[in-house]
């Protein structure tokens, strides 16, 4: 077995410096030397057996369970590495058979009836909330932030990404009645009714994203303009001046995409507008990475527009604006790893050792799968009637600009201790 691994990496790994000490003590150097040294071994030959016959699921387990251990570089190093490889498909006639069986199978494991949908959100986001507060921004915002330029902060990034959004919403008017699905934290949904007088209903499944959200809401003396609640997006009464849904849509299933936007369409007034803000692909249709839908996000998928565009089309909806974010969450997801990896102690207090391991890795798949295999986010806008939208785009900008002059009257001011 140790023979088929060496094969598998010296077909895979044509770049790179990469050395690998296998079981049994024999150490192999794989790629053209290029780049910065990276080393790893493995325990024992039942990891190599593993990996070498199932990498796609069973290098993240190797990692996690203390199979594989990174003696020089990180994890993070390593898949950029794997992944950056041009070309790069499942090696072997088991890895590109297992492949082929989860694409005819990913229907039914992504089929998310609401029992089971509310399940798969609390598997992610009903975890410790302390463990969140170690690497999001201050805002707690859970999905792809908006870098301007260079070098900008995560705050602000994602500060941009609220701003960028209510501009696309056209929140023209005050009191514009606005859905929130798949609410989060609230901080959207707060950002939405605090700076452009919108009256929000925002709606999650994981009962630790809407204590908090009605917490922030009372805190910030919203509540009679954002209500949050335990519901389904289904089950959700309308209608909507607005719709919004951000970093949601990856948990609906290909199965259900014609459901979604449906309840879109039936939602939304006649001169409403909605703006769906998620992951995709940009190779066409895939596969869920079997380490991320067991370990991570069960029940999620991450879609080709070619699978989305249609769904939209059969709910009667117009396509009134589509805007590609190509590495703004491969910047994102290296500010987070970078965080927890900086609070790595205070998450292993909380859960353990395997625990770290497990959301390392996962952290640095992600970045590496929007560096270097096509990931990016879609911002989609739709409307029911045409003329809703302007005719150019010329809007975003200017209502960015006014919104700006709007955080800053609402930015709190400094106070005296005891004031």
């Amino acid at each position: 077995m140790e023979r088929l691994l060496a094969a598998v990496l010296n077909r895979v790994v044509r770049t790179g410096n990469l050395t690998v000490t296998l079981a049994s003590g024999q150490q192999c150097s794989f790629g053209d030397g290029s780049g910065p040294p990276i080393a790893i071994r493995f325990v024992c030959p039942k990891w190599q057996r593993a990996v070498a016959l199932d990498p796609e699921l069973k290098l993240g387990e190797a990692y996690t369970d203390g199979g594989v251990v990174v003696e020089q570089g990180s994890i993070a190093d390593l898949l950029a590495v794997l992944m950056a490889q041009v070309g790069l498909k499942p090696p072997g006639v088991s890895a590109k058979g297992l492949s082929w069986l989860r694409f005819m199978a990913r229907r039914l494991a992504q089929f998310n009836p609401p029992r089971r949908s509310r399940r798969n959100v609390a598997h992610h986001y009903d975890l410790d909330a302390r463990l969140y507060a170690l690497f999001l921004d201050a805002d707690k915002q859970y999905s792809c932030a908006y870098f301007e330029h260079p070098g900008q902060s995560l705050d602000d990034a994602q500060l941009a990404k609220r701003r960028h959004i209510a501009a696309k919403l056209l929140l023209d008017r005050p009191e514009l009645r606005v859905l929130d699905i798949g609410c989060g934290w609230g901080g959207l949904g707060l950002y939405l009714a605090q700076n452009a007088g919108a009256n929000v209903t925002g709606v999650t499944l994981s009962e630790e994203q809407l204590a908090v959200a009605k917490g922030r809401a009372e805190e910030a003396g919203l509540t009679g303009n954002a209500e949050f609640r335990l519901q389904d997006y289904r089950a959700t009464p309308g209608p909507f001046d607005r719709i919004v849904s951000v970093g949601m849509f990856e948990h609906v299933g290909i199965g259900h995409f014609d459901t979604y936007f449906q309840r879109i369409a039936e939602l939304l007034t006649d001169d409403g507008v909605a703006l769906v803000h998620a992951i995709g692909r940009s190779e066409g249709p895939g596969i869920t990475n079997p380490w991320i839908a067991r370990y991570i996000f069960p029940g999620g998928y991450i879609p080709a527009l070619s699978e989305v565009l249609p769904a939209i089309e059969k709910a009667g909806l117009y396509v009134t604006d589509i805007e590609i974010l190509r590495l703004h969450y491969a910047e994102t997801l290296k500010c987070w790893r970078e965080r927890f990896m900086a609070h790595a102690e205070e998450a292993e207090r909380l859960y353990d050792e395997r625990f770290v391991r497990l959301w390392e890795f996962y952290l640095a798949a992600s970045e590496m799968a929007f560096r270097h295999q096509g990931m990016m986010v879609f911002q989609v806008q739709l409307a029911r009637k045409e003329g809703v939208v302007p005719m150019t785009r010329s809007y975003i900008a200017e209502a960015e600009t006014k919104l700006k002059r709007t955080e800053m009257r609402n930015r709190p001011g400094l106070r005296l201790a005891g004031e």
